[in-house]
């Protein structure tokens, strides 16, 4: 029995050598987690860029039944107690389900904000509607449509955006590594000490935005 004992007691941990162990353990685990938090982030950011291929792609199949003008709506969803409103998602409802997870970045967790809004991105052309450069000759051109009597207010605000898409266009076609399409709606994506938002552009190419959307307001 008191060999038992003795036997019992060299196999078992003393108090020492389990705080030891405990010791290292943190230590790995110290190590390890920024690594796996740095591996998140970029599957996040990988995973966000993936959807923004899969909304380029619908965008791209809108722009076909356009005569590949821009579309042109507001830059984000409103939030409604109802539930969001507009915005690109419901204008490219038949080619992209509005419910889609691809419309959600896997690292936007913010559901008072942009989540609230049924998308995590960004339309950039719906901002730059509203530049002064193309305000000023949509502007002249609702002018012009005004003074036909014959035309209806539905058909002069469809004529409006109509051409407030052609400028659009012309300003992405002149500028196509300048502006991104859709951007993440918020800086997300952490790479080093820069937080930056993935956007698509023209070409269908997804890089880490580097021109805010409102420079173009400027």
């Amino acid at each position: 029995m008191s060999r038992f004992l003795s036997s019992s007691s060299r196999r078992a941990f003393t108090l020492i050598e389990l705080l030891v162990v405990i010791g290292v353990i943190t230590t790995l685990l110290a190590i390890m987690l920024p690594s796996l938090s740095a591996v998140r982030r970029e599957a996040e950011s990988a995973a966000c860029a993936s959807q923004l291929r899969q909304l380029f792609v619908g965008l791209e199949s809108y722009r076909r039944l356009t005569r590949d003008l821009i579309p042109i709506c507001d830059f984000l969803p409103a939030a409604t107690p109802a539930g969001p409103v507009g915005g690109l998602p419901a204008l490219l409802d038949g080619f992209i389900d509005i419910d889609c997870k691809c419309w959600r970045c896997p690292a936007d967790m913010d559901e008072d904000e942009s989540l609230s809004t049924g998308t995590s991105y960004f339309y950039v052309p719906g901002l730059l509607r509203y530049s002064p450069q193309i305000q000023m000759q949509a502007a002249q051109l609702a002018f012009l449509l005004s003074q036909d009597a014959t035309m209806s207010a539905r058909l002069r605000e469809r004529r409006r955006v109509e051409a407030e898409g052609k400028l659009v266009t012309s300003f992405y076609i002149s500028n196509p590594r300048a502006f991104a399409l859709i951007t993440d709606s918020q800086d997300r994506h952490k790479i080093g000490d820069r937080v930056p938002r993935n956007g698509v552009y023209l070409d269908g190419s997804v890089r880490a935005v580097e021109i805010e959307p409102d420079v173009a307001q400027d």
